[in-house]
């Protein structure tokens, strides 16, 4: 494979690769840096391509050890992360000033209780150990198989299979306790504050309402509501979505305002 066959094959990837890279860093600076490091890091080791996996699970095995490598010193994000972020913004002056200068610059960004679902799903995944929360990704968003996931990881599929048992189990357990969409004692309430907040003449149940997981909020089928979150997400490409501005936003404050809690916690 020639350099330039390479670059076209891997601008046909980039896209996925870059919200994936988002979604395990929640770095839209450590993205683009990924990227750029995987696509140095590849090109400069063509002649190992050998064809024994496709081009595009060499690729996602380079980037994941570049974010493995960039994500081990970091500490896992708590449950709580939505309880943490929101008092941290609340408290914060300069935080509804910013929301206000990205809607006058995209005056086309919208809040969407769809996007709002992503958000959270990538900031509850942040609580799981590395691995389950690549596996889990890896597999129910970008669609690889497991064989494809254990070659990634450099792991058996025995072990993929139990990161994505034991992944998918705690965030069904986690969104049990927290969801006010699927359960209305859950802790969270995130979509109705801020769609209140943006959408002031919106009706959240009725908007609520035309999302198929809303809809299936009492299915008493956790498991398939998980998938549900998922299936939203695999359709969200967080860098091009509708409330892309809004939503990268979010995801960077959560990020910084959890490094800050993690770093008072350790004092």
């Amino acid at each position: 494979m020639t350099l330039e066959e390479f670059t076209i094959a891997f601008e046909s990837v980039k896209p996925q690769l870059k919200s994936y890279l988002l979604r395990i860093t929640a770095s839209v600076e450590d993205t683009e840096d990924l990227v750029q490091d995987a696509f140095i890091r590849a090109s400069q080791k063509l002649d190992d391509f050998r064809a024994e996996s496709t081009l595009k699970t060499w690729i996602f095995t380079i980037a994941s050890n570049l974010a493995k490598d960039n994500l081990r010193a970091k500490k896992r994000w708590p449950e709580s992360v939505t309880d943490i972020c929101r008092e941290k913004a609340l408290a914060d002056p300069d935080y509804f000033p910013e929301i206000a200068k990205i809607m006058e610059s995209a005056p086309h960004t919208a809040f969407e209780i769809k996007e709002h679902i992503v958000f959270c799903l990538t900031c509850i995944a942040k609580s799981l150990p590395l691995e389950q929360q690549i596996c889990l990704f890896l597999k129910e968003i970008y669609e690889f198989r497991v064989s494809e996931i254990a070659a990634i990881m450099q792991t058996t599929e025995a072990m993929v299979k139990y990161h994505l048992h034991t992944g998918r189990s705690k965030m069904v357990l986690i969104y049990e306790g927290r969801c006010a969409l699927i359960h209305k004692q859950g802790s969270c309430h995130q979509c109705s504050e801020l769609n209140g907040i943006f959408n002031p003449k919106q009706d959240f149940e009725i908007e609520k309402n035309k999302i198929e997981f809303a809809k299936k909020a009492n299915d008493p089928d956790r498991e398939k509501l998980l998938d549900l979150r998922l299936k939203i997400m695999k359709e969200i490409d967080p860098f091009n979505s509708k409330g892309a501005p809004l939503q990268l936003h979010h995801i960077q404050y959560n990020r910084t305002a959890m490094e800050n809690y993690s770093e008072k916690n350790e004092r």
